[in-house]
């Protein structure tokens, strides 16, 4: 009772502080004047009814299933380490979870459930809700949660973007073990965003199915930045990764952009462009036929003689 005790005035003061500044107690004024909540409250999230839940799983079906291997995965990892994972969607509700059955009574009365909303107007500064308000990857570690009776979790959570750049929730791993140390959280932490890098290009991937896929060069060289483009090399969609570096929004990918353009490739004119495509067709034809020109010329419909005279204008051979 004492530490909670501190753990309010703490919260109450450094709030209130013209001076202090890290998101941390960013969070913590937003929880105060806000979402007018007292530190020294003790509550659970908001739970949501089974009909409010099963609706908000089906609003967010298509990232559930991109998830669920993914949460599997990462349980098999960190699960028997006494943490707890939780998939929410972008208002916070806990949607997916995974833990362990010894664990499952200490995390549920932290209201580490599904159908619980971890929002910070819900349960003040946590790892779901300061990732959802800031959309970037936190860690809330213990005496960082707004709420005293939540003093004693260590949230890690990545935010996660659907495939036109938008929030559409948030992964997070949760432990109530004392023993967790910095390097611990760091592994973790880097463990979650890169789990929720793979959902997202699940979605991605799933949203432009039959699309060709182009990696966009970054100076991170991170494999998140994807287009995706159509046959014509028109982009189809872009991931946030890319829209940044390439500068790309809806209204631009709406309006048909070439790949080659999005990516300042070399341009060349209207007339060597078309003879860059007729080569390319003209090579992949060979290709396939395994050098036969016979068969490629029968597969393009022209005669023998004629696709010669085109190997040898574009030095083919």
């Amino acid at each position: 009772m004492h530490e909670q005790s501190v753990h309010a005035d703490e919260v109450y003061e450094r709030a209130q502080s013209a001076a202090a500044s890290s998101p941390v107690v960013a969070s913590w004024r937003r929880c105060m004047t806000m979402h007018r909540l007292a530190p020294e409250d003790k509550r659970q999230p908001l739970r949501l009814t089974e009909q409010e839940f099963q609706a908000a799983r089906e609003r967010s079906g298509r990232l559930v299933t991109e998830a669920a291997d993914e949460l599997d995965r990462l349980f098999v990892t960190v699960g028997k380490a006494g943490c707890c994972l939780l998939l929410t969607d972008r208002e916070g509700i806990a949607l997916e979870r995974r833990g362990t059955s010894g664990d499952d009574k200490d995390f549920r009365d932290l209201g580490l459930w599904t159908g619980s909303v971890w929002t910070e107007a819900s349960i003040g500064t946590n790892g779901i809700g300061t990732a959802l308000a800031d959309e970037r990857a936190v860690a809330i570690i213990r005496d960082q949660h707004f709420f005293s009776s939540n003093i004693d979790l260590s949230c890690t959570t990545a935010p996660i973007r659907d495939h036109r750049g938008q929030l559409a929730g948030a992964l997070d791993i949760s432990t109530r073990r004392e023993e967790v140390t910095d390097v611990t959280l760091a592994i973790l932490s880097q463990t979650v965003r890169e789990a929720a890098m793979r959902i997202e290009l699940n979605l991605f991937r799933g949203a432009f199915a039959g699309a060709r896929f182009v990696m966009v060069p970054t100076d991170s060289g991170s494999t998140s930045a994807l287009l995706a483009v159509d046959r014509n090399d028109i982009v189809l969609g872009a991931t946030r990764a890319a829209r940044l570096v390439l500068k790309l929004d809806d209204r631009r990918i709406a309006a048909g952009i070439p790949a080659s353009d999005a990516l300042h490739e070399n341009q060349c004119g209207v007339g060597e462009e078309l003879l860059e495509v007729e080569r390319a067709a003209l090579l992949r034809a060979l290709s396939r036929a395994g050098g036969n020109v016979s068969q490629a010329a029968a597969t393009l419909g022209m005669n023998r003689a004629t696709l010669h005279r085109k190997i040898n204008k574009f030095g083919l051979r």
